[in-house]
């Protein structure tokens, strides 16, 4: 933040210190420079002293920051602020509850007590192993539930249910749900019906009323996939609009055995970890909020004259009623911004700022129910916008703006005046704007991105601050200001450079991509070390040792570049090369997991950032005993399926790129950024459906995805209807990718990159930014030598395998003849939506093809596995594979179904589509021998399924030899 003296809306803050203040604290505008300095002038006040002020932050290194400012602005030094209560909601309520909260768990009929020592569990992948062993428990106890379990895909799913419930405060106790928290679980029929009547109303076309968005997201009503007595499509879908009746039978069905099972899985999961002296975070203050509501003495010792909130649009509905409960007086400020709440997976709530003035007061109703905890009036509520931006260009900040009102998929509609009118606009403070915002785009977005950061470095056209800021503009002129701001800019360095992703995937992929160029490129943040190639090598290695596993076999055969059917060959006869075998029993020589890791990073020459995290991980997997190989699989395992992120060091040195996901990257600046991956599927993320059965959505309440009954003679798991025809009624949102896309823009100084490949989503199409192409050409900045392969297996007079596209055997020319076509854009479009739907995610079809999909799918019966991976070898010389993308595959007991959308408004080029449709045949009749596999095309325009007869594999052996010499990129399988 320029200068030194706070403006006119940071000093009111500053001074306004009684009160309740609700700050909209827009990016850069000085945040935490005004809280701090708030906080050090309410010390001044007379008998006021650190205890008297509680200040929440939302993670501890901001809590840490925030009291080392303060201590620069005031009489007490750090040492003095250490007990002051300048904390995490978390990290406050713990130590309350350890100091205060021995008796509580009786207010709930728990007969435990919650000792000094309480251990609060972090760990994800401990708590996992905690529950399993608990729901194991549960099912055997309660029979009563039996037909719950078996509708369930996964019972530890039940794990994040409890953890949402709690962040929005529904508490279970013995005998019912704490002081009625239970009552969002039955859902709000009133909001329902609402927000159903608007989405059911008919939208108007060119020749009158169309079919509503409520029925375009059911129209494929097939009844067949409910139990016996659900409704048929005649009784759900009208026209234009879906019937009332079938959707109120739908939201009243009954859920009393459901609620019951939730609550007692809640209640004796809280009985179960109390008894074993531990509690999770939502837990924990779940109990601490019980602790304040029951016990008015320890409400009266702890409370707080002052209370300030940071980040407020990041708190949960449980700890804004803690807010209240703490504050002893109406001196309360919240500070925040709700276009910056991003952490929706963690069960934040951005209502609690967005409805500050109406959550307050319903909050302070609700707690005073029964008794009056809140004393003071919460209906004088005075706004402060934080308006000056001291980080950003004028450039930069109108394009955030735009982020905010750009559609996330091509048929989504958004309100732009509405959600403009929320906004606080924001004044850049910078006179110099000199910034270059630009969108570009490369089928190659790798190569793409390491090149604009070359061409970018050095380079005065993107100059950037690199002297010192003067100590004062305050008495220059406008002119004057602008000039010294000129003064000190200069050409970038690669340090003032950031790159943000919306998936950890890509910036792993692009950290190897860098490494390769010798371009210096750091990763902060977590990185998911146990599904890196370096952490697959060293799990094979490990299971080659402890059993002779055939996967670790395969995986380490695949590293040497052999075939696919060579590799078959090797582990048939199971004679391994002797260079091989011999590491083996070298490596089952090594005492410890930490020799065993070196010795197998050290032979295939790595020794970067995510071999030394791994080494790292491994050898702390106990402080006090020696893992053995089997925990070390075990340790590998649990970590890579629960997608555990690791803190690694990766930094090459002082001056490179910064690497980060958009979440990590928030609150923090650099000069030049670019948001990469801005892709389909990538940015906005799509997301998928919860893997959980039994769901919390508001307003429907608690819910079954899916439900057993022997209705139909015979066991099993239908799709539940009321579920499927509730969530169809509701809106998709993609809001908070909205959000996660403005704190992405307002990260950059001087200078904004867009970066996509070859499928641009919406979020890089849609905005005033015209595209531009350029083509790639990355230099290498040091001598690069690509890690030696240790070990090295070479077929018999076979040479390096070619990886080649299953389009590259058909004949592009019998397209050269087609004058009428829709274009690439829409087959993407199309089936992005065929994904989209296929994997339950309810969108909206938005043209006649979409339908068609929608029609198509709903009368197929099986597991639907879209955008399926394809990968065929085909013995040739050289080798082949071909690799293509099935765009759906339909498995059920018996039979296997491989169907391809064509877009196209003729049948000209099904002989080619042949081709690609026998590829996939052949390696679906490898995977499922005993199954009926048919392969068919399915096109959109007409709604027509044809099913093709595949060619033999002779046949495409003799289609692909003459292309062979035409692909000229070989790669290494």
């Amino acid at each position: 933040m320029t200068g030194i003296s706070p403006n006119q809306e940071q000093e009111t803050l500053i001074e306004h210190i009684d009160g309740i203040y609700l700050v909209d604290a827009g990016a850069g505008t000085g945040k935490t420079f005004t809280i701090t300095h708030r906080y050090a002038n309410i010390l001044e006040k007379p008998d006021i002293e650190p205890e008297d002020i509680l200040l929440a932050t939302f993670t501890r290194n901001a809590a840490a920051e925030m009291a080392d400012r303060i201590a620069r602005q005031s009489p007490y030094d750090p040492v003095q602020l250490q007990d002051a209560p300048i904390s995490t909601f978390h990290g406050y309520c713990y130590q309350l509850l350890r100091r205060y909260g021995h008796e509580i768990p009786a207010e709930i009929g728990i007969d435990d007590q919650i000792p000094q020592s309480l251990e609060l569990i972090e760990d994800g992948i401990r708590e996992g192993e905690l529950f399993n062993t608990f729901i194991t428990r549960f099912e055997d106890r309660h029979p009563e539930y039996e037909h719950l379990f078996a509708a369930l895909n996964d019972p530890s799913s039940l794990r994040s249910l409890i953890a949402e419930l709690a962040a929005k405060g529904v508490i279970p106790e013995r005998d019912g749900w704490y002081r009625d928290t239970g009552t969002p679980l039955f859902g709000d029929r009133e909001a329902f019906m609402d927000l159903f009547e608007r989405e059911n109303r008919p939208n108007e076309g060119a020749n009158g009323p169309t079919q509503s968005d409520a029925r375009s997201s059911v129209s494929g009503w097939d009844a067949t996939e409910y139990v016996p007595d659900a409704p048929t499509a005649d009784e759900v879908v009208g026209y234009p609009q879906l019937h009332t009746e079938p959707v109120e039978q739908a939201f009243d069905e009954d859920r009393e055995d459901l609620l019951a099972f939730v609550h007692d899985v809640y209640f004796e999961y809280l009985e179960y970890a109390l008894a074993r002296n531990y509690l999770t975070q939502g837990l924990m203050l779940a109990m601490a909020f019980v602790m304040l509501c029951e016990d008015a003495a320890v409400r009266e010792q702890v409370r707080h004259q002052y209370v300030m909130v940071d980040e407020f649009q990041d708190t949960n509905e449980l700890q804004f009623k803690l807010t209240l409960l703490l504050a002893g007086e109406n001196n309360i400020c919240v500070v925040g911004d709700w276009k910056q709440s991003i952490y929706g997976f963690q069960y934040t709530t951005v209502e609690n700022i967005q409805n500050f003035e109406e959550r307050i007061s319903r909050y302070k109703a609700e707690l005073n129910r029964d008794e009056t905890r809140v004393k003071y009036a919460v209906d004088e509520i005075e706004t402060i916008p934080l308006k000056k931006n001291y980080r950003s260009t004028e450039s930069i900040l109108s394009l955030a703006t735009e982020t905010l009102t750009t559609p996330a998929t091509n048929g989504e509609s958004l309100d732009a005046e509405e959600i403009e009118n929320e906004i606080t606009p924001l004044e850049a403070t910078s006179r110099v704007d000199n910034s270059h915002i630009q969108a570009v785009t490369h089928e190659d977005e790798l190569e793409l991105l390491l090149d604009r950061i070359q061409h970018v470095v050095g380079n005065e056209d993107y100059s950037v601050e690199v002297r010192d800021e003067p100590a004062s503009t305050a008495e220059m002129s406008v002119e004057e200001q602008a000039a010294a701001e000129r003064e000190r800019l200069g050409a970038p360095s690669y340090s003032d450079i950031a790159v943000f992703t919306r998936t950890r995937s890509f910036a792993r992929d692009l950290l190897e991509k860098a490494t390769e160029y010798g371009i210096p490129i750091a990763y902060e943040g977590g990185v998911e070390l146990f599904d890196t190639d370096q952490a697959k090598l060293l799990l094979a290695w490990l299971r080659i040792c402890e059993s002779n596993d055939q996967r670790g076999w395969a995986t380490v055969l695949e590293e040497t570049g052999c075939t696919l059917s060579y590799a078959r060959e090797i582990l048939e006869a199971e004679q391994y090369p002797d260079a091989m075998v011999t590491f083996r029993d070298s490596l089952r020589e090594c005492e410890t997991i930490g020799g065993f890791v070196r010795m197998v990073f050290d032979e295939y020459g790595y020794d970067g950032a995510y071999a030394n995290g791994l080494l790292g991980e491994l050898t702390s997997m106990h402080e006090t005993t020696l893992a053995t190989r089997s925990e070390a699989i075990i340790y590998i395992e649990e970590h890579l399926e629960a997608g555990s992120t690791v803190e690694i060091d990766s930094s090459p040195g002082e001056d490179s790129v910064t690497l980060q996901t958009i979440h990590s990257a928030k609150g923090l600046e650099y000069p030049i950024v670019f948001c990469a991956n801005v892709n389909r599927r990538a940015f906005p993320h799509y997301g998928r459906p919860s893997s959980g059965t039994i769901q919390y959505r508001e307003p429907i309440g608690l819910r079954q995805r899916s439900v057993y009954s022997e209705a139909s003679g015979r066991p099993y798991v239908h799709s539940h209807w009321p579920y499927d025809l509730l969530t169809g009624c509701q809106p998709s949102e993609y809001d908070e990718e909205r959000r996660l896309f403005y704190v992405a823009v307002t990260r950059a100084k001087r200078h904004l990159f867009l970066t996509a490949g070859d499928s641009p989503s919406p979020f890089f199409t849609e905005l005033p930014l015209e595209p531009i192409e350029p083509e790639p050409s990355v230099d290498i900045e040091t001598e690069y030598r690509e890690d030696e392969v240790p070990f090295s297996i070479t077929p018999p007079e076979r040479t390096k395998p070619r990886r080649m596209s299953v389009h590259d055997i058909m004949d592009d020319s019998v397209y050269d003849e087609v004058t009428e076509g829709r274009g690439t854009e829409f087959g993407d479009e199309l089936h992005e939506f065929a994904e989209e739907y296929a994997r339950g995610n309810d969108p909206s079809p938005s043209d006649d093809d979409q339908e068609h999909v929608v029609t198509l799918l709903d009368t197929l019966d099986g597991t639907f596995n879209p955008e399926v991976t394809a990968i065929l070898p085909l013995d040739l010389d050289p080798q082949v594979t071909l690799v293509g993308i099935i765009d759906l595959l339909v498995i059920a007991p018996d039979r296997i179904q491989i169907i391809d959308y064509k877009t196209d408004l003729t049948r000209h080029a099904e002989a080619e589509y042949r081709k690609q449709l026998s590829v996939y045949y052949h390696i679906a009749a490898e995977q499922y021998p005993d199954c009926t596999i048919s392969t068919s095309i399915f096109y959109t325009a007409e709604n027509e399924c044809v099913e093709v007869s595949p060619l033999t594999l002779e046949e495409l052996r003799e289609i692909t030899m003459p292309v062979v010499g035409e692909n000229s990129h070989p790669e290494k399988i």
